[in-house]
């Protein structure tokens, strides 16, 4: 090199720029350079340039094979994932390639020790959405795993607890539960048609004083359906392991909505024509009649069909929102632009705005009673406008509401399969010989020496060595790395 003076300068150049390696992974060779390789000196890759004078023991240390002919590291790795994980030393940045196992890719970036800062956020959330998986799959195994154990240091009275507990609440667990809610369910239908049938005039008959009544047989029916429902209420609250949420819970406050008014009113009926007006005393208990609709809602505890759609529109909020919006700003304009032009018309039926509004909402969803109508030509070209604004309108959010069901429906059928994958890997790893996957010690959590001599153990050290993507870190406290090429598939 020379300067502004023409004098000759030696310039050495960097020493890691000298250096360059050959890594082997999973079959695919690439030649890295030491200054590309520098800049993240606390990754695996930066201290394989610096591992040859310690011998062959730190070599095998960080590789799984050298050929010391070649000067090539060999990697039992999985390739694509390693293409991606190298963008970090040119980038500064790791994006995930799509089809790749977002937890495999976690356990990659951990081999290779890039931390997962350098993970790009869109790739992030797709980790932590399986990590979500991951944790339901470990709860709902150790629930049944729960369910299966029985501890001896218990109480009786807490053993009876738990029994209790699994038959009102886990129709799966045996037979006779799943009998019952069989018929819990069919006193939930019962209920529900002798309450609309009660109310055929046919059906009724008259009291002394002339009033129309409930025939007594279907109030029979309805009695007994109510004792079930309370006997049933009564029983889970009793052996519910957590009571505070239990009374919270919305579906436990739908079951008392649903038996509350039947003594509420039978209350009523006997002791509140003391204390006011008979009249009075049967608008009261005809209110509460009406509450009894409330019980229908308990079929969604029987059903996963209900259960998915009440989960769908709850993560669908944003959607819902956008579409009452969307019908809000529409129902005003229009309301308030068909009373402006009806004005003109003696006869106009558009007596206020307010009084508009519901013109707007039964227009703009199409509903169209015809108790208000415009009578002007402007007035009819401004209805017909605010209908096709509303079914834009509806349709818009419609698409993301159902792609939601889809997605919560999917997920929940595979986290059940997964669930069930792990227990039969546990069984399968346990010999299949307790036949109740690995024992109750296992089960209760119980200690390491209850599991030694049944396969409890050994079921339970091959639970964290499954393969892949089922592998349940929250059943385990220790860190596994993989050391052969494992696939996501």
């Amino acid at each position: 090199m020379f300067d502004d003076a023409g004098c000759r300068h030696s310039m050495k150049p960097h020493p890691d720029s000298e250096v360059e390696i050959t890594v082997n992974v999973g079959g695919i060779r690439q030649v890295l350079y030491g200054d590309i390789l520098s800049r993240y000196p606390e990754t695996r890759l930066a201290e394989l340039m610096n591992c040859l004078p310690g011998g062959y023991d730190a070599i095998f240390s960080l590789c799984d094979d050298y050929d010391p002919g070649k000067r090539e590291f060999y990697f039992d790795r999985d390739p694509d994932a390693f293409k991606c994980i190298i963008e970090v030393y040119y980038y500064g940045e790791v994006h995930m390639k799509k089809g790749i196992c977002p937890i495999c890719f976690k356990n990659e970036m951990e081999f290779w020790r890039v931390d997962l800062g350098y993970l790009d956020e869109c790739c992030k959330s797709h980790l932590s959405e399986k990590n979500e998986e991951l944790e339901e799959i470990a709860r709902r195994v150790q629930t049944i795993l729960d369910d299966l154990g029985v501890d001896n240091t218990e109480s009786r009275w807490k053993r009876f607890q738990k029994y209790m507990w699994k038959f009102m609440e886990k129709p799966e667990s045996s037979f006779p539960a799943r009998v019952t809610a069989v018929l819990s369910f069919l006193f939930i239908l019962i209920s529900s048609v002798v309450m609309c049938v009660g109310t055929i005039p046919e059906l009724q008959i008259e009291d002394a004083e002339g009033n129309h009544m409930e025939h007594p047989t279907l109030d029979n029916i309805e009695t007994a359906c109510i004792g079930w429902f309370t006997l049933e209420y009564v029983l889970r609250l009793l052996s519910s392991p957590n009571k505070f949420h239990f009374a919270i819970s919305f579906m436990n406050i739908i079951d008392v909505l649903a038996i509350l008014p039947f003594y509420v009113s039978l209350i009523l009926t006997h002791l509140g024509a003391r204390l006011m007006e008979l009249s009075n005393v049967q608008q009261a208990v005809q209110a509460l009649r009406i509450m009894r609709i409330a019980r229908i809602f308990k079929l969604a505890r029987h059903s996963s069909g209900l259960q998915t759609l009440t989960y769908a529109l709850k993560s669908s909020f944003k959607e819902l929102g956008l579409l009452l919006m969307y019908l809000a700003v529409g129902i005003f304009v229009f309301s308030a632009l068909g009373y402006t032009i009806e004005q003109s018309h003696p006869d106009t039926l558009f007596k206020s705005i307010p009084q508009s509004f519901w013109w707007a909402i039964i227009t703009m969803t199409t509903v169209g009673y015809g108790d208000i109508y415009p009578k002007t030509t402007l007035g009819k070209l401004n209805a017909a406008t605010s209908f096709l604004c509303g079914v834009i309108a509806i349709a818009l959010p419609i698409h993301p509401i159902i792609n939601n069901f889809v997605k919560y429906y999917n997920k929940q059928r595979v986290l059940e399969t997964a669930t069930k994958h792990e227990l039969e890997l546990m069984e399968l790893y346990s010999g299949g010989g307790d036949g109740n996957i690995g024992g109750a010690a296992l089960a209760s959590g119980g200690s390491q020496q209850g599991m030694e001599g049944r396969g409890g153990l050994s079921a339970w050290r091959y639970t964290k060595l499954s393969h892949s993507d089922t592998f349940i870190p929250s059943l385990s406290s220790d860190i596994h790395h993989r050391t052969r090429l494992q696939s996501c598939k």
